[in-house]
């Protein structure tokens, strides 16, 4: 399986300002233009945790493939730490995770983290969604179907992140992964700036939604605080905006 194109041993075995050459390669161009999906779909793993997320998620099964391979063959070569994802909806693709983590990663916890009411109010000079979209998530049926599926790694977690993100964070204590999926400007710098102290070294934040056209403030937010002030370099732009925090 050729899962990127030639690249010189150099920067196949270095980290070039703070993001793998290689593995940006294997997952980002082997998932655009290589045979990478075929892997995937006939692995057990990501067979048995699909099902989990089956007509509860709103982003595309490419970008569940990419969190499937940071989960399978990245986190474990990482210092211990959890999964925090900020915008969960309908908690998706937190089971899709928790399924993942719970066989592959002992011991780690998916927080998943929403208002589960729809989204907060939202800046109108930058933001497209508004106030209340994605509000058909029912926090009670989330609650009902992760004891049904038995996914007791997962801890949905109802409320304005400003109430609710410094205490799961601090409870979880390290982050290897955080999933950064809220669409908009204010709730996106909030996340990315809660989660950076709490990430493990070479830890993965995945921003959801900063390379959609629909969500521009989350673009913005990348540009102006994560690439601008903090000076990380992408480790992929698709399907995800994936960053390593050093």
């Amino acid at each position: 399986m050729q899962a990127y194109p030639h690249i010189t041993p150099e920067a196949a075995d270095c980290f070039r300002g703070g993001r793998s050459i290689r593995d940006g390669y294997f997952r980002g161009w082997g998932l655009q233009f290589g045979d990478l999906k075929d892997s995937i779909v006939a692995d057990a793993d990501w067979q048995h945790a699909l099902r989990f997320a089956e007509g509860r998620v709103a982003n595309s099964t490419e970008r569940l493939m990419n969190l499937f391979l940071l989960i399978k063959f990245y986190l474990p070569h990482l210092p211990f730490g959890h999964i925090v994802e900020l915008g969960s909806y309908r908690c998706g693709t937190a089971f899709f995770m928790g399924a993942l983590a719970r066989r592959l990663l002992p011991g780690v916890q998916v927080y998943a983290l929403d208002t589960f009411s729809g989204m907060p109010e939202t800046d109108q000079s930058i933001d497209a969604h508004g106030a209340g979209d994605f509000g058909d998530a029912d926090y009670e049926e989330i609650i009902a179907a992760r004891s049904r599926f038995g996914l007791t790694n997962v801890h949905p977690v109802r409320g304005f992140f400003s109430d609710t993100a410094v205490r799961v964070l601090d409870e979880a204590g390290t982050v290897a992964l955080a999933h950064i999926d809220c669409d908009i400007y204010e709730s996106v710098r909030y996340s990315y700036e809660a989660c950076k102290p709490r990430m493990v070294t070479k830890g993965y934040v995945v921003f959801d939604d900063s390379t959609m056209s629909s969500c521009i403030g989350a673009t913005e937010v990348v540009e102006k605080f994560v690439i601008a002030r903090d000076g990380l370099l992408s480790e992929q732009i698709s399907p995800h905006h994936v960053f390593r925090i050093p």
